[in-house]
C-alpha cells in the first residue's frame, strides 16, 4: 500500500472514528430477514447486536466500536443508501476484516473475518440488503416531498382561488354600481327630457299669446303712410309776390 493511499485510509478511519464516538446507540432490533446467517461463512464471526440498547462487552459489535475508537482501523469501503449504510474495515496488524451494516449512526451486524474475498462477499450483500432496506424509506421520502410540493400548490392554488374569488366579486360590485349609476342617469335624463319638453311647450304657448296680444293691441291702428293716402290732397298755394312799385329812374327816361 503506497502513502498516500495509508494517508486517505487513515483520514476515512479519523471520520468513521468521530461518527461512531461513544453517546450513540448501537444497538437496534434487525428484522428476521436481515438476522438470517449469511452463506458461506467460513472461520467469519457474525455478531447480532442485542435488543438491548446495552452491547455487551464480550461481542463483535463492542470489538469493532473500541478499534473505531482506538482508530486501529483502515475504511476500505464504505455504500450509503438512505439510512442504512455498510463498510468494510481492515485491521492491518492482524490482517483481519470487518464488514458492518448500519442504520444511520447504528450498528446493526458486525462481520469479522480473515478473508478478504469473503469480505468483499459479505460487504456486497449488506450493500444489497442497504437498497432493499432504503427502497421503502426513499419512496417515504419521495412521496413527502411530493405531499409537500402538493401543499403547496393546494395553498397556492387556493391564494390565486380566492383572488380570482375577490375580483369577481369587486367586478360584481362594480357592475351593479355601475348598473345603478346608468338607471339612475336613465331616470334623470328621461326627467330632464319631460321638463325640457314642458319648458319648450310653455315658452310655445307664451309666445302664441304674445303674438295674439300684439294682434289685438295692433288692430284698429293705421299704420305709417296709410292715412296720407286716404285724404285728399291738398292744392299747394303759390306764394303771392307783393306788387313792387315801379319807380322813374333815369335808365326809364332815357329809354323813352
Amino acid at each position: 500500500m503506497t502513502a498516500s493511499a495509508r494517508s486517505a485510509f487513515s483520514t476515512l478511519s479519523l471520520g468513521l472514528a468521530i461518527a461512531m464516538l461513544p453517546g450513540f446507540a448501537f444497538a437496534q432490533t434487525a428484522p428476521a430477514s436481515v438476522n438470517a446467517p449469511l452463506a458461506g461463512t467460513g472461520n467469519a464471526v457474525v455478531s447480532e447486536a442485542p435488543v438491548a440498547n446495552g452491547i455487551p462487552g464480550n461481542s463483535t459489535v463492542a470489538e469493532l466500536q473500541q478499534l473505531i475508537q482506538d482508530r486501529s482501523l483502515n475504511e476500505m469501503r464504505t455504500s450509503y443508501n438512505g439510512r442504512y449504510g455498510a463498510s468494510l474495515l481492515f485491521k492491518r496488524d492482524t490482517l483481519t476484516y470487518y464488514v458492518a451494516l448500519f442504520q444511520q449512526r447504528n450498528f446493526w451486524r458486525v462481520v469479522k473475518t480473515d478473508s478478504e474475498s469473503h469480505a468483499e462477499q459479505v460487504y456486497d450483500g449488506f450493500v444489497a440488503q442497504t437498497r432493499d432496506l432504503a427502497s421503502v424509506d426513499l419512496r417515504r421520502i419521495r412521496l413527502d416531498a411530493e405531499r409537500v410540493r402538493t401543499e403547496r400548490l393546494i395553498a397556492n392554488n387556493e391564494s390565486r382561488l380566492g383572488a380570482l374569488q375577490n375580483d369577481v366579486l369587486v367586478r360584481q360590485q362594480q357592475e351593479e354600481r355601475v348598473a345603478a349609476a346608468q338607471q339612475q342617469a336613465r331616470q334623470e335624463a328621461a326627467a330632464l327630457a319631460s321638463e325640457q319638453q314642458a319648458a319648450r311647450d310653455q315658452l310655445i304657448s307664451l309666445e302664441r299669446r304674445i303674438q295674439t296680444l300684439e294682434a289685438e293691441n295692433s288692430s284698429g291702428v293705421p299704420m305709417a303712410g296709410q292715412g296720407a293716402r286716404s285724404r285728399p290732397a291738398r292744392a299747394q298755394s303759390q306764394p303771392v309776390m307783393p306788387a313792387r312799385s315801379r319807380s322813374t329812374s333815369a335808365e326809364d327816361v332815357l329809354e323813352k
